[in-house]
């Protein structure tokens, strides 16, 4: 309804607190709707920190902020005070700063620790890796890097990383080893991606650990272990499916040896990626080509991939490999590289196989087959999950699993 404005005389609504026009009250005792904060504290996030009230103390900013840094044996955070300012007038205050600090972790500590930026890298780090293993390899190499952990990340040089790679030292088993030519490749590669998130940071001005190569030595070392993988021979083929049924785990060393599985890949096959309709079974990692491939199921071990399917899902388990004991102890059945090397160098003794062959010679023994019996070189690439470099094939080249497996049936 439109009244008139006692002041100016123009219509205006009956419900308005004053006139549009002229600004003259037209209700009285009307206040202001006033916003009201709330006063409830924002909570953290994981990881972030921690922000305690210290009481009973007369401090003019009783509001503590503590940074996370790493985590205890038990899995707790380890935190320590923000620097270089930790305490604040307001819950607010300390709040915006961890949120500040989180942006950028070191602006505000420059003379971080090489123990302390492991320790923060290995937390964001190992969250990106897919198993177990590949974070256990890194705290392996760290563990011959002791004479570094105490010096500013700043402070290091490629002196100081040779120095962990030819003078660490480690204990293993109760006994102190200095590092192999592989365990030097794994220090070497721990400080290249350590110091890269360093140098993202702004913590170091370069990455020393990239300016310099493996020595000829080394590279020589390793690639004489990576040649020691050699293929089963006819012989000892027979063999193991002569006792296939008699013993655990040759069921799985024979799939390796029809499928190209490296050791870890078998251990990460879910079910979910096992088709027994189509006899195919998806899985890979370490490499782009080797992430995610799909590889048929050679008819001579699809009774083999049939009972190992039917087993883990009377465990309720997601993976199609896992592990028993003796003990039948089913509170861990997670199928590692550890668990299938010792379960691998079992057999070996036992049936008195070649005492050189170790875990990988599956993998070199499904290549050597697929060579001898004529399969085309792209298939055995696309299986193995090894890297394509000619264009016409990678790009222009539409392949159809059929042609995959009947590729793989080449194999006898």
């Amino acid at each position: 309804m439109l009244i008139k404005c006692t002041e100016c005389e123009l219509q205006v609504s009956d419900k308005a607190s004053s006139c549009p026009h002229c600004g003259y009250p037209l209700k009285e005792n009307i206040k202001p709707k006033t916003c009201h904060k709330s006063n409830k504290r924002k909570r953290l996030p994981n990881g972030f920190g921690q922000i305690s009230e210290i009481k009973n103390r007369n401090l003019r900013n009783p509001f503590r902020a503590m940074v996370t840094v790493g985590k205890n044996s038990n899995g707790r955070p380890i935190c320590k005070p923000l620097k270089p300012e930790s305490y604040f007038l307001t819950y607010n205050d300390a709040y915006a700063a961890l949120v500040e600090y989180n942006k950028n972790p070191y602006d505000l500590n420059p003379a971080i620790t090489v123990k302390e930026l492991y320790e923060k890298w290995t937390t964001k780090y190992f969250d990106t890796l897919k198993t177990y293993a590949s974070a256990r390899a890194i705290n392996s190499a760290w563990a011959y890097c002791t004479s570094v952990y105490s010096m500013r990340v700043m402070d290091i040089r490629a002196r100081h990383i040779k120095g962990c790679m030819d003078e660490g030292t480690s204990t293993v088993r109760g006994n102190e080893q200095r590092p192999s030519a592989t365990m030097k490749n794994k220090i070497k590669t721990l400080f290249n991606l350590m110091l890269d998130y360093a140098l993202e940071y702004e913590l170091v001005d370069r990455n020393y650990s990239r300016g310099f190569k493996l020595s000829d030595e080394v590279i020589k070392e390793i690639m004489t272990v990576k040649k020691g993988h050699i293929a089963f021979t006819d012989e000892e083929i027979n063999l193991l499916w002569k006792n296939v049924d008699c013993k655990r785990y040759i069921d799985i060393i024979l799939i390796q040896c029809y499928s190209g599985w490296r050791p870890q890949e078998l251990g990460l096959i879910e079910l979910t990626n096992v088709d027994l309709e189509n006899w195919l079974f998806k899985g890979g990692m370490k490499t782009e080509a080797g992430t995610d491939r799909v590889v048929p199921i050679h008819s001579k071990i699809r009774p083999l991939v049939l009972r190992k399917y039917i087993e883990s899902e009377q465990l309720g388990s997601k993976y199609l490999f896992n592990f028993i004991d003796l003990d039948n102890n089913l509170k861990d059945i997670t199928f590692t590289y550890k668990r299938y090397q010792n379960g691998f160098n079992r057999i070996r003794d036992e049936l008195k196989l070649n005492p050189k062959h170790r875990p990988h010679d599956g993998r070199t023994h499904f290549v050597t087959s697929a060579k001898k019996y004529g399969v085309d070189e792209y298939a055995v690439k696309y299986i193995v999950g090894h890297k394509i470099s000619d264009i016409t094939e990678k790009v222009y080249t539409k392949r159809e699993f059929e042609w995959l497996k009947d590729e793989i049936e080449k194999i006898r």
